[in-house]
């Protein structure tokens, strides 16, 4: 019985920190949770989501959390500060963010931008944002010319109640909310980051550096983001009962699932074409793109040692 007892307690423990609340954008991670992914690789996941007040970068820092899911300009952005995060893998290929505007506000092309209000979301979202605006030439302090910033709460008001003329949406979730307020894909223009070539990389998973030189710290990192990436691929192919697992999950009893679909199949989108280890083109983009922030650039050289390839190949072959 002694044997058994510690064989029971065997598994290893993870805790993941999410971006924001339980849904579909994290889908992959509850899946692996549901399916068993994690226990196959004798880990015992706990899975924290975020919200409005919850930064990933300080929790990770805080030690509240083993690895966290962030996007890279925060997560390069806080390096440069001094937090040394590493992405370790990089599920989502592709940038989901989006600036939705309203035709009946003047707005079908960028060159509609100057002297209109735009919702933008803070907390290291605006990074990406930022960025593009400098790309334009357009100052975003509100003077002649360019464009004025709203602080955009985690919502599409300003858009419907029309105090913005865009706001920040993600092509799987708020973009929906646009729609399902009443107003059609044919009233709005939709500019795509991935589009206008200013996307950065969205949801990666990071951990601290100094962790890294563990070795068993290293071993688990390499079970998490394998039992992950089985995760993510299962939700792919199985959109709906992903869905229905993250319903499962949510403990505020806020999501729907028709939201929760229609959201799981946008990410999948996301997701596709990813095994997991980032890809250096897209790194080098999305320094590129933070790096051209003009006077006022998100980080101000080259990272080095941002990110590394060591727990995916080990993970993935």
């Amino acid at each position: 019985m002694g044997l058994w007892g510690t064989g029971a307690m065997a598994a290893d423990d993870v805790t993941l920190q999410l971006k924001w609340v339980t849904q579909a954008q994290f889908a992959g991670y509850y899946v692996a949770l549901d399916k068993g992914f994690y226990e196959e690789e004798d880990l015992n996941v706990t899975i924290k989501p975020g919200g409005p007040d919850i930064a990933p970068t300080q929790v990770l820092a805080g030690g509240g959390a083993d690895v966290t899911v962030d996007w890279m300009p925060a997560a390069l952005a806080a390096r440069e500060k001094g937090l040394p995060m590493v992405n370790i893998a990089q599920p989502f290929k592709s940038s989901g963010m989006m600036l939705t505007c309203r035709k009946d506000a003047g707005v079908t092309s960028v060159e509609d931008f100057p002297g209109k209000t735009l919702g933008v979301w803070f907390f290291g979202n605006e990074f990406p944002f930022l960025s593009w605006m400098s790309q334009l030439g357009l100052s975003t302090d509100g003077g002649e010319g360019g464009v004025t910033v709203l602080k955009q709460g985690f919502n599409v008001d300003p858009l419907l109640q029309n105090q913005a003329a865009c706001v920040s949406t993600m092509t799987y979730n708020e973009y929906w909310q646009v729609i399902d307020a009443g107003l059609t894909p044919e009233d709005l223009q939709v500019f795509k980051y991935e589009d206008q070539g200013v996307a950065t990389l969205e949801d990666g998973l990071y951990v601290l550096e100094e962790n890294l030189n563990d070795p068993t710290f290293e071993d688990k990192m390499v079970r998490f983001v394998r039992a992950s990436m089985k995760g993510w691929k299962y939700a792919e192919e199985n959109p709906d009962e992903a869905a229905d697992i993250v319903l499962e999950n949510d403990a505020s009893g806020a999501q729907t699932e028709k939201h929760q679909q229609r959201m799981m199949r946008e990410v999948a989108k996301l997701t596709a074409g990813s095994n997991g280890a980032l890809d250096e083109a897209d790194y080098d983009r999305t320094v590129k793109s933070l790096l051209s922030g003009g006077s006022d650039p998100v980080i101000s050289k080259e990272p080095e040692g941002a990110w590394t390839h060591v727990i995916t190949d080990k993970a993935l072959n």
